[in-house]
């Protein structure tokens, strides 16, 4: 790399996108959103601002999420979004970055190559790409060159994956589309049910949020929340306690769980003893509602454990690589279709 060349590395995520620049560290923190005009197609704003204007607008502005499940749902507005965002780094700069973006292992041929083409259209020079559980336990401060397994669970807003890794890339993994979105639509349904309210997203997401919790809580009791009667239509106030929010949280929360104990039976016999060691590495938003770590530990009886920053701790892992590219294979990689060659 040259003084004048800024490689990126970049986390686009269901919730949010991250931008981490060599040198410089994460530079760019926005929602995964675009405001389009649904009539025209025009692409109005982006992230944050994008963000600001949803239920403040016209009904022809909608909100677009562009990514899902960590890989490419809309093309277009990803190539947008994603050149908006380098062009707020490179716009003084000489040469085109290479970009290092994160990607789920069970990534297929279709996706790579769309992640790669909205890179170089976002302009890249080189684009490398590296799995999120790698990226993840460099970011924990893992060392990822020895052949020794760790196991990463990520819970992001879309999309939870379970990895095993070991000697550099993942051995075994799970995705699932049970993550940070369906435990707020897990309390939306539950509150219908329970208390015959309808209550939005946001309100479910900030109950998670504030008092939300899988095992019991001992500093909370409960939060009032607002809603609309689905019985008179008129609105309605009631108070939603942490038990509550338990209860709610179960059909998910057993999903993940599942998930976890399929990546354990699969998982080669040598790397298991290595999990007991090393136990569990959890990130993503998902993983910070309160005791899930603790439910995961004793459903395995793995020591398991929250990284620091969980949000970004992928992002900081793929700007570590970053100082390594010329060990890296630029362009597809096909990950899933490597390790069912392997196996």
């Amino acid at each position: 790399m040259t003084v004048f060349e800024k490689d990126i590395a970049i986390d686009m995520g269901t919730a949010s996108t991250m931008l981490f620049e060599q040198g410089k560290g994460i530079v760019a923190r926005e929602p995964t959103v675009v405001a389009v005009d649904k009539y025209s197609g025009k692409i109005l704003k982006i992230g944050q601002e994008a963000q600001k204007m949803l239920g403040r607008t016209p009904a022809n502005i909608v909100a677009i999420r562009p990514i899902d499940a960590s890989v490419i749902s809309d093309y277009e507005i990803t190539a947008h979004m994603m050149r908006d965002l380098v062009s707020r780094i490179t716009s003084f700069s000489l040469f085109k970055p290479c970009m290092l973006a994160c990607v789920p292992s069970s990534i297929s041929g279709v996706e790579e190559r769309a992640m790669i083409d909205a890179a170089i259209e976002a302009g890249a020079r080189k684009v490398y790409l590296l799995e999120n559980a790698v990226a993840t336990a460099l970011g924990a401060g893992v060392d990822i060159s020895k052949p020794d397994g760790h196991m990463i669970i990520d819970i992001g807003a879309g999309t939870t994956e379970i990895a095993v890794i070991s000697a550099g890339g993942v051995v075994e993994c799970e995705a699932i589309k049970t993550a940070g979105a369906a435990f707020d639509e897990a309390i939306v349904q539950y509150v219908r049910k329970r208390h015959s309210m309808l209550i939005g997203l946001t309100a479910a997401e900030e109950l998670k949020r504030n008092i939300g919790g899988v095992i019991m809580r001992p500093d909370v009791g409960s939060e009032e929340v607002k809603g609309r009667n689905l019985v008179n239509g008129l609105p309605k106030t009631v108070d939603i306690s942490s038990a509550e929010l338990i209860e709610a949280l179960v059909d998910p929360v057993n999903r993940i769980l599942d998930a976890v104990h399929i990546v354990l039976e699969r998982t080669p016999p040598q790397l298991v003893g290595d999990l007991d060691k090393n136990g569990i590495i959890m990130s993503g938003g998902g993983s910070l509602i309160y005791g899930i770590d603790r439910l995961i530990e004793r459903s395995t009886g793995i020591r398991t454990m929250v990284v620091d920053d969980a949000i970004s701790c992928a992002a900081y892992g793929a700007g570590k690589m970053l100082n390594h590219l010329a060990d890296m294979q630029d362009g597809m990689m096909n990950f899933y279709r490597k390790r069912q060659l392997k196996g």
